[in-house]
């Protein structure tokens, strides 16, 4: 008998030998990961529950990226996008603070979630590293060469493996890898868009009046800080320029949490002269005249960009996305330093007003968070960085509808969202440019030609992050909870390449879909059974319902109003099998909501009536709508099919049948 060795083992067989002559640490692995962004945990997760040896690199010394550096307020535009894992970690969240789902919360109990998911499955993590070169044959990454932060330009360690994932911000791997990519705005001619290039429009913008000028109304004394030189652009035209990138902050005003915030280093109240000036045009009214100040648990904040002079260091960044690990850590620093002097001139400077500076004193740096950096996030908000040019780029197209996809991995809800790209001199004025924010449409499909590079170009990376799509259209995707879907099914897809010795080009949707759908949480429990109108065979309606506002869970839903007669709606659960299950109905709320909601459960043997308060619900996210309990129910196994009906019967207002849910009691 011959045997037959493949190449792919000859060729690791000689690097092994090569890296070893050099005396470097080399892993391997069957799956790769470069990020330990929260896609980054949840594409571990995935494919270490899969039975796949997985390595994950993370150039800091956090786990969580976004979602535990500061972004507590959850952008998400439509709950019905986030599936699987990504719901499970919302859904641990709630566990922790004490209800059903959670997607506000302080950053240290999001790190803490991550870190677990890390510590339930086999997965090695490699802190404190970042990729130094990429060696390949031919279309196929074979090792990736990483240097330690503290020791830079030198190879320290070696990672082999046979597929590969980039789950980074920056999209490093992908560019070294030799996949094609963009950085910047494309024109609007690129791919026949109405929104992306140049766009000079009204919102986060300043009142006309502000002067550009050191000295008012003298050219010749310079532009204020902040201020760029330029001419402006049609609309529409493209360029290299990037959205605006900013800090996530947490602040206390719990007394016995609180770090007071101190003057900063680097601090020249010079660079908030344009806040001084838009202020002397628009006079404050509060601190969120100038952030936005969102509230999280314990006292905490997630405070973002607001208005014309805000948290966004625009124009700062420009650079960032191709820049090497020292010069970005250089402008992680600006930020900071920028980003703490702002909260340091609106407490402590004269020209703000005392209550103004009275208020802002009142909240400081959390002594919780962030204690092995001095209690500020190391996790600068990087919008847009490098976007890979894949199989398929989505498109403002797609966004609107357009254009649909079949092959389908995770869908997006949230506006086509870009912050601002440039600061200029505009008829005199100041004026910021890049802001987009249109949104209108439900949600929609994102396809698996998107997170794959060109075939001819990378045969083994996967790209959940940095993925295929226009400046525009990345600004609806770029979502942690999108992120973390698209991670998952990047993992499965990962995971069948190697099973099956493809290309994750040649990795069939339908296997993918497959995977989702029947361990949808990658650890083998039972998935939840969800019956809305996207499957309209298991809901009757009786009596008079019209179709409701796109504030709902997916697509659709109805409204019926007792003042037009009794309407029934039933949600029939032929899916659900026996066992006990917390059965959840989705709540849009509307203005003039009915206070209480009369239901019935059928659980295969009895019927039972109940009526729900819902007075005193309180909705703290994004979406305006929530999910209600109905209660724990022992399904019976051996009954007729069982059902929910929702009713408007005696109520007071309008009654919402959306979407009901069956989570299984062991979900943990």
């Amino acid at each position: 008998m011959v045997l037959r060795i493949q190449p792919y083992f000859i060729c690791l067989f000689i690097l092994f030998c090569c890296t070893l002559a050099r005396g470097q640490d080399v892993r391997t692995a069957d799956i790769c990961i470069y990020g330990g962004s929260s896609a980054g945990v949840i594409a571990a997760y995935t494919a270490s529950k899969a039975g796949k040896s997985v390595i994950v690199i993370e150039p800091g010394r956090r786990l969580g990226g976004l979602s535990s550096g500061g972004l507590g307020q959850t952008d998400i535009g439509n709950k019905y996008v986030v599936k699987g894992l990504a719901l499970d970690f919302y859904r641990k969240m709630g566990n922790h603070y004490g209800s059903f789902e959670q997607w506000i919360f302080e950053p240290k109990v999001a790190e803490g979630i991550f870190k677990d998911y890390m510590a339930q499955c086999d997965a090695e993590v490699l802190f404190g590293h970042v990729l130094l070169d990429v060696d390949k044959e031919g279309a196929d990454i074979r090792q990736i060469r990483l240097q330690s932060t503290d020791d830079l330009g030198r190879d320290s360690v070696t990672v082999q493996a046979k597929v590969f994932l980039d789950c980074t911000y920056e999209g490093d791997l992908l560019a070294k890898a030799g996949a094609s990519y963009h950085v910047g705005r494309e024109s609007n001619s690129t791919y026949s868009e109405t929104l992306n290039g140049v766009q000079l429009l009204t919102k986060h913008q300043f009142p006309d009046g502000v002067d550009p000028y050191i000295v008012p109304g003298d050219k010749s004394s310079g532009l204020v800080w902040g201020v760029r030189d330029d001419v402006l652009e049609p609309n529409g035209t493209g360029d290299d320029k990037v959205q605006a990138y900013n800090f996530r902050i947490a602040l206390t005003n719990v007394p016995e949490n609180r770090i007071p915030i101190t003057e900063p280093d680097n601090y020249d109240p010079a660079r908030y002269e344009l806040l001084r000036r838009q202020k002397e045009i628009d006079p404050w009214k509060a601190l969120t005249d100038v952030f936005a100040w969102s509230l999280m648990p314990n006292g905490k904040t997630d405070i973002n960009n607001r208005n014309g002079f805000s948290t966004d260091m625009i124009g700062a960044n420009w650079d960032y996305p191709e820049a090497d690990y020292e010069r970005r850590q250089a402008i992680i620093k600006e930020h900071e330093d920028y980003t703490k002097g702002l909260l340091y001139f609106v407490g402590n400077d004269p020209s703000v007003p005392e209550f103004i500076r009275k208020e802002m004193k009142e909240w400081g740096y959390p002594k919780d968070e962030y204690v092995e950096n001095n209690h500020w996030t190391p996790q600068l908000y990087i919008r847009e960085a490098r976007r890979l040019i894949g199989e398929l780029v989505m498109t403002q197209h797609h966004c609107q509808g357009r254009d649909v996809v079949t092959d389908v991995i995770g869908y997006a809800a949230y506006t086509m969202d870009s912050h601002n790209c440039d600061r200029l001199v505009v008829n005199g004025m100041v004026k910021n440019e890049g802001n987009v924010e249109v949104g209108g449409f439900p949600p929609f499909p994102i396809s698996y030609r998107s997170i794959v590079p060109k075939r001819d170009e990378v045969s083994n990376l996967l790209v959940p992050v940095c993925m295929s799509a226009s400046h525009i259209a990345f600004g609806s995707i770029r979502m942690e909870p999108v992120f973390m879907v698209l991670a998952q099914s990047a993992a499965i897809a990962a995971c069948l390449a190697v099973d099956q010795d493809k290309k994750v080009q040649e990795v069939s949707i339908t296997d993918i879909d497959k995977e989702l759908h029947t361990n949808p949480k990658a650890d083998n429990r039972r998935p939840d059974i969800l019956i809305d109108f996207q499957t309209p065979d298991a809901i009757q309606l009786n009596g008079e319902w019209n179709s409701g506002k796109r504030r709902g869970y997916g697509r659709s839903h109805k409204l019926a109003d007792e003042k037009k007669g009794t309407a029934t709606a039933r949600f029939i659960a032929d899916k659900v099998e026996g066992g006990y299950y917390d059965v959840y109905t989705y709540y849009p709320r509307y203005a003039k909501s009915a206070k209480q909601l009369t239901y019935r459960v059928y659980d295969g043997k009895e019927i039972i009536k109940k009526t729900l308060d819902k007075s005193n619900v309180e909705i703290k996210e994004h979406t305006a709508s929530t999910w209600l309990s109905l209660g724990r129910y022992k399904i019976n196994p051996d009954g007729e099919t069982p059902y929910i009906e929702l009713s408007n019967e005696g109520s007071d207002g309008i009654v919402v049948a959306n979407a009901v849910l069956f989570v299984p009691e062991d979900d943990q």
